[in-house]
C-alpha cells in the first residue's frame, strides 16, 4: 500500500499497482480496528476522519495482510454552512450563504457542506482551506443564465502590466460564465468529500446551440486559472455545461477517486482538461461523458505563441474511461506543446478512440507533442485503440486544403510537431476498424512511434468506421495499424487476432 494524500479529514491510499481500475483481487480493509468492508478499486479515499489523529489501515488481500499508518494534518477551524444561513432544501437559493462561509473561513479551516440540496449559483474559492461536501450533499446548479456572472476573457491593462486573462472558451481567452466552482489565483486548497457537484445543463439551454455565444460561452463545473496545490478527491461532477473540469495555467493539482458523469448525447461534456498546466495527477477516477473523458490541451495559437506555456509532467493512472469519444486525449487544442505525459494501469470501455493524439497546421511551431507513453491499457470495446492524426478538422477552415493537403506546405511558423509516442502493453479486445491510424504531416512527419507488447482482438467482420477525423482517411475494419507520413515506426511483440492483411501498413 502506499499513501497518496493526507488531509485533516481525509485519505487516499493505492492499494495494490497491479491492475488498472480495479484490482486483480478484492481487499478487506479495516480502519483502527473497525471493518470497511471490501474493496475493489485500485485507489480508495477514507473520509470522515479526526484531524491531527494516528490511523492504522490494513489491507488483506488473497491471504496477505498490508499495513499502512498515517496521522492527519491539524485543522484550525470548521465552518458548518447551516450556521451561515444555508438551507439545503432544494428550494432556497444558497448562494450567498456557501460564499459567506467560504469568504470568512481562515486559514486551515474547513468549510462542511452537510447532507442537503444546495441550489446555488458559482461559487468562489479563497486560498488556504478545505471544502468539504459530506455524503449526501448536493450542489445543483441554477439554471438561470442570467444568474451567473461574466469572466471578461482579455481586459488589457492600464498601467505596463500584461493583459488579464480570466474566461477561457476552447483553448481561446473569451468571455464565459463562471463555474459552479471558480478559482482565480488562489492556492493550497482541497476539494473534498463524496457529495455531488450537479450542473443540471439538461434544465436549462446550456446543451442548446452549444457553440452559441449568449452573452457569454458556456462554463464549467470546476475551473482553475492561474492556481497552485489543488487537491480534488472522492466528488462526483454531473451534467456540466460544458467541459466539466478545466484548469488553466495552473501548477501540482491532484485528481483522486472523483466521478465525472453525462449522458452521451451532451456536447463538448469533456471530463477533464488540463490547459497550460504543470504537474498534474489523476488517480483512480472514473469518467463517462459525452466527449473525451480527457483532453489534454495547451490553447489555440494566440495564446501558444503569447505565452509558450505547455501542460506537462501529467500522470494518469488506475482510471476508468467508459463510454466517450476518446478516452485519453491529447490536443487539438495544444499551441502551447504537451510534454512528459504518461498514463498507465487505466481501463477503457466502449470509447471511440482510445488513445489519441490530434493536432493540425496552424497550431505553430511551440505546438510540440513529445514524450508520451501509455503503458497497461486494458481496452473493452473500444473502436480504434491508437490514433495519432495531425490532420484533425477542427475550427472552421478544419476541412480546407491548407489543413487537409497531402502535398508539403511550407515549414514555417504554423507547423506543429508529434515527436516520440510509446504504447507498450496494451491490451484491447472488440476493436473494429484498426488497431493504430497515424498520419502525419508530409513537411513535418511524426518523428516516432513504439507499440510494444501489446495484443488487439478485433471482431470478426466489424461494421466498417473511419479511424481518424480528418479529409480523405477511407472506412476500414479489421485492420493493423496504418502509416502515413512517420519516419519512424517500431512494431515489436504485437499479436492481432481476427485482421486483414498485413499487421503495419505504410502508405
Amino acid at each position: 500500500m502506499k499513501l497518496l494524500f493526507v488531509s485533516a479529514r481525509s485519505a487516499t491510499v493505492l492499494l495494490n499497482g497491479d491492475g488498472d481500475y480495479l484490482m486483480p483481487s478484492p481487499a478487506s480493509l479495516t480502519l483502527n480496528g473497525e471493518s470497511l468492508g471490501e474493496e475493489k478499486r485500485s485507489v480508495v479515499s477514507l473520509f470522515d476522519l479526526y484531524p491531527d489523529t494516528e490511523y492504522t489501515l490494513v489491507s488483506l488481500q488473497n491471504g496477505a495482510e498490508e499495513t499502512l499508518s498515517f496521522r492527519t494534518e491539524a485543522e484550525t477551524v470548521s465552518l458548518d454552512v447551516r450556521r451561515f444561513g444555508a438551507m439545503g432544501n432544494g428550494k432556497t437559493d444558497d448562494t450567498p450563504c456557501l460564499q459567506a462561509a467560504i469568504m470568512c473561513c481562515p486559514p486551515g479551516g474547513r468549510v462542511v457542506i452537510p447532507a442537503g440540496e444546495y441550489l446555488t449559483g458559482p461559487l468562489f474559492l479563497k486560498s488556504h482551506l478545505t471544502l468539504e461536501l459530506k455524503k449526501g450533499a448536493t450542489l445543483h446548479l441554477l439554471t438561470n443564465q442570467n444568474r451567473f456572472p461574466i469572466l471578461p476573457g482579455v481586459t488589457f491593462p492600464t498601467g505596463d502590466s500584461e493583459e488579464l486573462l480570466l474566461g477561457s472558451w476552447e483553448g481561446n481567452p473569451l468571455d464565459s460564465f463562471a463555474s459552479a466552482l471558480t478559482g482565480i489565483d488562489v492556492e493550497d486548497i482541497r476539494i473534498i468529500g463524496e457529495g455531488i457537484i450537479d450542473g443540471r445543463a439538461q434544465e436549462g439551454i446550456w446543451w442548446v446551440n452549444p457553440k452559441g455565444k449568449y452573452r457569454a460561452y458556456r462554463g464549467h463545473l470546476l475551473y482553475l486559472k492561474g492556481c497552485r496545490r489543488i487537491t480534488v478527491q472522492g466528488l462526483t461532477f454531473r451534467n456540466s455545461p460544458a467541459w466539466n473540469i478545466h484548469p488553466l495555467f495552473s501548477d501540482d493539482l491532484s485528481f483522486l477517486n472523483i466521478t465525472v458523469e453525462a449522458p452521451s448525447y451532451s456536447p463538448n461534456t469533456d471530463g477533464f482538461d488540463p490547459q497550460s498546466c504543470n504537474g498534474v495527477r489523476m488517480y483512480g477516477a472514473l469518467f463517462s461523458v459525452g466527449d473525451d473523458c480527457i483532453a489534454i490541451k495547451a490553447g489555440k495559437i494566440w495564446q501558444g505563441q503569447k505565452y509558450h506555456t505547455p501542460t506537462q509532467n501529467v500522470e494518469i493512472a488506475w482510471c476508468a474511461m467508459l463510454d466517450g469519444h476518446g478516452g485519453v486525449t491529447i490536443g487539438s487544442e495544444n499551441a502551447g506543446g504537451v510534454h512528459h505525459v504518461r498514463v498507465h494501469h487505466c481501463w477503457m470501455r466502449g470509447n471511440d478512440r482510445g488513445l489519441r493524439i490530434k493536432t493540425r497546421r496552424g497550431r505553430g511551431l511551440n505546438a510540440v507533442v513529445d514524450d508520451i507513453r501509455f503503458e497497461d491499457v486494458r481496452m473493452e470495446g473500444v473502436k480504434m485503440p491508437l490514433v495519432v492524426n495531425c490532420m484533425y478538422f477542427c475550427d472552421p477552415d478544419g476541412h480546407s486544403a491548407y489543413v487537409q493537403s497531402r502535398e508539403p506546405q511550407p515549414y514555417d511558423e504554423t507547423t506543429p510537431t508529434v515527436g516520440a509516442i510509446v504504447f507498450e502493453r496494451v491490451r484491447a479486445t472488440g476493436c473494429r476498424a484498426c488497431a493504430g491510424y497515424i498520419l502525419g504531416l508530409p513537411e513535418r512527419p511524426v518523428q516516432s512511434v513504439t507499440v510494444k507488447d501489446s495484443t488487439f482482438d478485433f471482431v470478426e467482420d466489424a461494421v466498417p468506421l473511419v479511424p481518424a477525423m480528418a479529409e480523405k482517411v477511407p472506412a476500414l475494419h479489421n485492420q493493423g495499424i496504418i502509416a502515413q507520413f512517420i519516419d519512424e515506426l517500431i512494431v515489436e511483440n504485437v499479436d492481432m487476432d481476427h485482421i486483414k492483411g498485413d499487421m503495419v501498413q505504410r502508405l
